[in-house]
């Protein structure tokens, strides 16, 4: 259910009638656990007596004994849509047509790539007078279990499976999960079933992978490609994390797995980029270890429950490394630790920079997000953290992320790249009334420094280089401190009129005090 237009876009998500679950460019995961999540073979699929589809040890030099071994694994997913789903009667909506029916982490993905909405053809598969949505997906145990996306599963009224011998069956939504786009669906009847399994070790680029799905309500279909990237960020949500492959990918792919050439399953098609809605290479899969924790949450408890730290964070850019005397711009950075959190309990304050999770080296802010989200409440963390240029550690009982996932999510710097000066008129927060604490910005040139680091008028300067700040005076002497100590950058906490927090760092080079 993709619209071309004339102009680079995102195809993606089914409306309405029109399919959505099409790997098209927006299809998205949202997010998500992350590839650190624990790899683990669920207890379930362990157990089944069923012999599992197995490629040969030494593929020959085409993918056909893969491809034969493999296929009956793979199945085409069909769903009618509730009412919610749908609200008129032509086959989808405009290019226009605004997106309040497309998941959140979908909506970002097409505004910031300039995509006003999923448009979406009638599926040959639809019933006449009925919405649907076709997709794809695969079979990982003997006894009916089947992963598709969420996407394609979302709003749906019932669920039919087509296996790769032409039997159609109805089947059940056990679960689903939004932020990484997966969802776990169960045969309704029947027994020792064909299935795949995961792969035990994720592929690496240059791997030859081979996807098999229903593009276009086409049914068993076989490409191949290798693996482009890995890690990749597209901005569909808090934990993306995707492999990338060339392998062609197309609408009605999302949901079906791709392999490796042992015959495992390293990832799930969600989502392509593509000026026109077709397939030019460019594809993206949730990697399979990530899919398989999810996947064992979502069979036993029908959710998926997430580690819950408590703290704001943002990246470690250059000039904030700068500003805390750190030789890489590396971790991330504590905006602000929530009262009563895991994160407050244990004493972790803002300032302090996450470097390790349990030894292990935190690269970015998004990274300690996907790690922390990886690991169930009530694990217990050490954290090592730098605070005031001081290496020290805590350990940290998880709590139970809430519902709306807002508390951990990482944060974009929002303060922009330029090299400002202070050039604030500035006045204690207590005398013009804006807060107990801290020096209030009464005026910002338009056309300075500050307001390009987004630096605005009733903004409130917490601390400077770490230290408290209560009058303008305070602010100047941590700037002078600052550049005696040889200090490119001096760090600001500030907070918004909003109430939000973050840091910015002012480069001392051309600061006006």
């Amino acid at each position: 259910m993709t619209e071309t237009h004339p102009h680079t876009q995102f195809s993606g998500r089914t409306s309405r009638r029109a399919l959505a679950s099409v790997a098209a460019a927006a299809l998205i995961a949202g997010g998500a656990l992350g590839s650190t999540l624990p790899s683990v073979t669920p207890a379930y699929a362990q157990a089944l007596p069923k012999t599992p589809i197995e490629a040969p040890e030494h593929p020959p030099g085409s993918f056909a004994g893969i491809v034969n071994k493999v296929k009956p694994g793979v199945v085409s997913v069909k769903v009618k849509l509730d009412d919610s789903a749908s609200s008129d009667d032509d086959d989808g909506p405009s290019q226009g047509q605004n997106l309040q029916n497309v998941p959140p982490q979908l909506r970002e993905f097409f505004r910031r790539f300039g995509q006003n909405g999923p448009g979406g053809q009638p599926q040959p598969q639809q019933r006449q007078g009925s919405r649907g949505a076709v997709g794809s997906g695969f079979i990982i145990s003997a006894d009916g279990y089947v992963v598709t996306n969420n996407h394609v599963v979302d709003h749906a009224k019932t669920v039919q499976v087509t296996l790769d011998d032409g039997r159609t069956l109805d089947a059940k939504v056990i679960g689903k999960d939004a932020k990484t786009d997966v969802a776990l669906l169960k045969i309704n009847e029947g027994s020792n079933f064909p299935y795949v399994q995961f792969g035990k070790t994720a592929p690496q680029v240059g791997d030859w992978v081979v996807a098999i799905g229903n593009p276009f309500g086409l049914g068993g279909t076989v490409t191949a490609g290798i693996v482009s990237a890995r890690g990749r960020d597209i901005g569909a949500g808090p934990y993306d994390d995707f492999l990338q492959i060339d392998a062609p990918i197309n609408k009605g792919n999302s949901g079906g797995p791709t392999f490796n050439v042992n015959g495992e399953v390293v990832g799930v098609n969600t989502a392509i980029a593509s000026p026109s809605g077709g397939s030019v290479g460019l594809a993206f899969a949730i990697p399979a270890e990530t899919v398989q924790a999810v996947v064992d949450q979502l069979r036993t408890d029908g959710k998926v429950a997430r580690g819950y730290l408590g703290v704001q964070i943002q990246p470690v850019t250059q000039d904030i490394a700068d500003g805390l005397g750190l030789d890489k711009a590396k971790g991330a950075l504590v905006d602000h630790a929530e009262s009563g959190t895991p994160a407050a309990k244990a004493g972790l304050k803002a300032g302090d920079v996450i470097e390790k999770v349990n030894g292990d080296t935190v690269d970015s802010a998004r990274e300690l997000s996907r790690r922390i989200a990886g690991m169930k409440p009530g694990a217990k963390v050490e954290l090592s953290y730098l605070r005031g240029g001081k290496a020290d550690t805590a350990t940290v009982t998880l709590g139970a992320m809430p519902t709306d996932g807002t508390k951990i999510a990482a944060r974009e710097d929002d303060s922009g790249n330029g090299q400002p000066r202070l050039g604030l008129n500035l006045a204690p927060a207590a005398d013009v009334g804006l807060s107990d604490q801290g020096v209030a910005v009464v005026q910002v040139d338009p056309d300075g420094p500050a307001a390009a680091k987004g630096i605005e008028a009733g903004d409130v300067i917490l601390d400077v280089g770490g230290q408290s700040v209560t009058r303008p005076s305070d602010v100047a002497a941590q700037i002078r401190t600052a550049e005696s100590s040889g200090r490119k950058a001096v760090l600001m906490r500030v907070k918004s009129s909003k109430g939000q927090t973050r840091f910015v760092a002012v480069s001392l080079s051309k600061n006006a005090g």
